[in-house]
């Protein structure tokens, strides 16, 4: 599905510059759960930035279902990403100002779905998710692991081929945590590719294998 071949990232750094990904060779099956390890400034979330084609400025080959993203114009990828990519992040990124229904919805208005198709998949969203009940609440009014659950949510209601993951779980409770990594297995199950960065070896657990990171080297894949 994805892989990324001979990947260099470096950013300036007083009169040279700092590498963050060195030489990274990776590639992720179609159905597979891939779980990036590593230790703080290892590179994990900058190797799933240039996967989720947040950045792109990086050296290397990149090809996405047959796409050659490294050749792709930066339209080009931002459409690509757009159509096939979905995002978790620890931080949720729910817009304040919309209800749970409202952030559903932003997405399927980004790819000017008419109204009546964009009310239907979210409404199944949130009979899915399990969240009809908080569908005119704001974000501020839920709790930590309600708000992940919308994100989540919200990242796979236009059925995203990849689901890329950063420290999802980071801040909330075990319980919490637990409810959100079973979330992931069931997408996994129904056929989301799904690459998660994380530091608990427990959500490491949930997954086909692990991707190990250090100093912007793969150290074991």
């Amino acid at each position: 599905m994805l892989a990324v071949r001979d990947l260099e990232k470096s950013v300036p750094s007083g009169a040279g510059r700092q590498h963050l990904l060195r030489r990274v060779d990776v590639a992720v099956a179609a159905g597979e759960f891939v779980t990036v390890m590593g230790p703080s400034g290892a590179g994990k979330s900058t190797l799933l930035a240039v996967l989720g084609m947040l950045d792109a400025d990086w050296q290397g080959e990149y090809d996405f279902w047959g796409e050659p993203v490294h050749r792709l114009a930066p339209r080009q990828r931002a459409a690509l990403a757009r159509e096939h990519i979905g995002f978790v992040f620890q931080q949720y990124h729910l817009l304040d100002d919309l209800t749970v229904a409202e952030n559903l919805a932003a997405p399927l208005e980004y790819r000017r779905m008419p109204k009546p198709a964009r009310d239907a998949l979210v409404a199944d969203a949130l009979d899915r998710f399990g969240i009809v009940a908080k569908r005119d609440l704001f974000p501020r009014q839920l709790s930590g692991g309600q708000q992940q659950l919308v994100a989540v949510a919200r990242a796979v209601i236009t059925r995203p081929r990849v689901l890329l993951a950063d420290e999802p779980t980071g801040n909330l409770h075990s319980a919490q945590a637990r409810e959100i990594m079973e979330l992931f297995r069931r997408l996994n199950a129904e056929g989301t590719t799904i690459v998660q960065v994380t530091h608990s070896e427990a959500n490491a657990g949930y997954g086909h294998r692990v991707v190990q990171l250090r100093d912007g080297w793969i150290v074991a894949a």
